[in-house]
């Protein structure tokens, strides 16, 4: 399937079933999570109501993917994503998991292409670490308060000396700031 600017647009019918307007034929979810993989950029629409209902489509893939044994989202991801709908991290948690996955993909695509098209083993890539250490310490400052997690700024000695809202601020400020000098360092891979 060539690849273009415009979004598969794919029409959902009162019946449920999913039209794919370029090929004038019924699909499937398998083939909607295809057309994504070969890199196709997918618009889920209700036919009657107009309502653009792709999210509750790729979660529903996602969803798919995951009960049938092929996990990549580890449970306490998922328990987290969960968190974040009932907390006021929802404002942010996008927002990372967006750049998150944005640095994967150009880290990728530059290790790639750096390497004359021959895989190369993830554990190889340079900035991993610095990225994983990025994760975890944004993921630390998220969850501090959250029943059940350790919260920024413990003693180590079972209490905790709760970080004021400076605290939070700055420590957000210096992952912002840690986040974009990895993507520099990553865009002067290529």
């Amino acid at each position: 399937m060539a690849k273009t600017d415009q979004p598969l647009l794919i029409k959902r019918y009162a019946s449920r079933r999913l039209y794919n307007t370029e090929t004038s034929d019924y699909v499937t979810l398998d083939d909607i999570a295809g057309f994504i993989r070969d890199g196709r950029e997918v618009q889920i629409i209700d036919l009657k109501s107009g309502d653009d209902l792709t999210r509750q489509y790729l979660l529903q893939i996602v969803a798919e993917h995951e009960s049938r044994g092929e996990s990549v989202l580890p449970v306490d991801v998922l328990t987290d994503l969960v968190r974040s709908y009932t907390t006021q991290a929802q404002s942010v948690v996008p927002q990372f998991l967006a750049a998150s996955f944005e640095m994967l993909r150009d880290g990728q695509s530059k290790m790639m292409g750096g390497m004359g098209g021959m895989p190369s083993p993830m554990a190889g890539m340079p900035g991993l670490e610095a990225m994983q250490a990025q994760q975890e310490a944004f993921m630390k400052a998220m969850m501090g308060g959250w029943p059940g997690t350790p919260e920024a700024g413990s003693d180590g000695e079972g209490g905790v000396a709760a970080p004021t809202e400076g605290d939070k601020s700055k420590e957000l400020d210096a992952i912002k700031k840690q986040l974009a000098e990895l993507q520099s360092k990553l865009s002067g891979m290529g």
